[in-house]
C-alpha cells in the first residue's frame, strides 16, 4: 500500500577526489564513517534509514516537516565538525527532498518521490538540500530554515518541469535574498501567527474550517470531514493543511485533483501533489471539470469578497 512520504536522498559530494586524493582504504574508511554518521542522525529524528549506497543514503521521514529540520540540522553540525577535520578528509554533503506517495516492498522503498528525491540530489550542489515545491509547503515554517525559490526545472526522467527551492540552513545567510513562494506570507511568522478560515459548499450544504481544525480529509469515507458520495471520490482522495499560514490542498487520490481559481481559465490538475488555496474557486475530484456530471465543490479562503455559487 502506498504511503504519502517525505523521501531523503543524502549523499556526500566529491567523494571521487577524495579516493584519488587518500587512495582506496583510507578513502573507504571515511566515507563510510559519514554515512553512518548521516544514518544515526537520521534515526535520531525519527527518520527511517532505509538503505546505504556507498557513499549516500536514502530514508524516509513520516512528514515533512521533519525531514526539513532534520536536514537542516545535520548540514550545520557537519559544518561544525568539518571545522575540525584536517583538509584532506573534509566532506560535504548534499541532499534531496521530495513528498509523494511511496511503496514499501520488504523494507525497500519505491516511487517517483524516490526517484525525484535522487535526482535533486544529484543537481544539488555542495552543502545543498534542493526540494520540491510540495514538499517545501507541506513542510512550513521550521526554526532558522528559509526557502529559496529555484525556479521551474527539468528533472531527468521527468517530462513536466518542477518547481524546486533550495533549504537554506545556514545562520549567517542574509535572509533578504531568500524567498518563499508568491502569495505566502514571510515564513519568519510564526505558523499559527495568523489564523485562516476557509469554507466550501457541495450541493448546498456549507462547511467552514478554521485553521486550527486542520488537517481537513476530504473524501468517500463516512469519517472524513469532508465526505464526498460520489463513486469517483476516492476514500480518502485529498488533506488540506495549513502551512505557512495559508491553506494547502494535496491530493491523495487513485485518479487526481482538479483546482480552477475564479479568474483563471487554466485548472491546475494534481497528481499526489500540492497547491496553495487562495480566493475562490472550485474543486473536481475524481474527474475533471470538462466532465458536466464531475463531483465539484466550491471553496472560498477567507478574505475574498467574490459571492460563492
Amino acid at each position: 500500500m502506498s504511503v504519502l512520504s517525505t523521501v531523503v536522498f543524502a549523499d556526500i559530494s566529491g567523494s571521487t577526489s577524495l579516493y584519488e586524493t587518500l587512495g582506496n582504504e583510507k578513502a573507504t574508511e571515511a566515507v563510510t564513517q559519514v554515512t553512518q554518521w548521516i544514518a544515526n542522525s537520521v534515526e535520531l529524528s525519527g527518520g527511517r534509514v532505509v538503505k546505504k549506497l556507498g557513499d549516500g543514503v536514502l530514508c524516509i521521514f513520516g512528514d515533512a516537516s521533519s525531514a526539513v529540520a532534520a536536514m537542516s540540522t545535520l548540514l550545520r553540525q557537519h559544518q561544525a565538525r568539518l571545522d575540525r577535520w584536517p583538509q584532506p578528509l573534509r566532506m560535504d554533503i548534499r541532499v534531496g527532498i521530495a513528498t509523494g506517495e511511496v511503496l514499501d516492498v520488504d523494507g525497500d522503498c519505491y516511487g517517483d518521490a524516490v526517484n525525484v528525491a535522487s535526482r535533486l540530489c544529484e543537481r544539488a550542489g555542495p552543502a545543498e538540500i534542493w526540494a520540491t515545491e510540495t514538499a517545501v509547503l507541506l513542510a512550513g515554517t521550521a526554526p532558522d530554515v528559509w526557502y529559496r525559490k529555484l525556479g521551474m526545472m527539468e528533472i531527468r526522467g521527468k517530462t513536466e518541469l518542477l518547481m524546486l527551492y533550495q533549504v537554506e540552513w545556514r545562520e549567517n545567510e542574509e535572509p533578504d535574498s531568500l524567498t518563499m513562494q508568491a502569495g505566502l506570507v514571510s515564513n519568519f511568522a510564526p505558523a499559527d501567527s495568523i489564523l485562516g478560515q476557509i469554507q466550501f459548499s457541495w450541493h448546498g450544504v456549507d462547511m467552514s474550517f478554521s485553521s486550527a481544525d486542520a488537517p481537513v480529509h476530504v473524501g468517500r469515507a463516512t469519517d472524513a470531514e469532508l465526505c464526498i458520495n460520489d463513486p469517483r471520490v476516492s476514500r480518502l482522495h485529498a488533506r488540506i493543511d495549513w502551512r505557512n499560514s495559508g491553506f494547502v490542498l494535496t491530493d491523495m487520490s487513485s485518479f487526481g485533483t482538479w483546482v480552477r481559481f475564479d479568474g483563471s481559465d487554466s485548472p491546475v490538475r494534481l497528481r499526489r501533489d500540492a497547491c496553495i488555496l487562495h480566493g475562490t474557486g472550485q474543486i473536481a475530484l475524481g474527474v475533471s471539470f470538462s466532465e458536466p456530471s464531475a463531483p465539484v465543490m466550491n471553496f472560498q479562503v477567507a478574505g475574498s469578497s467574490v459571492h460563492l455559487d
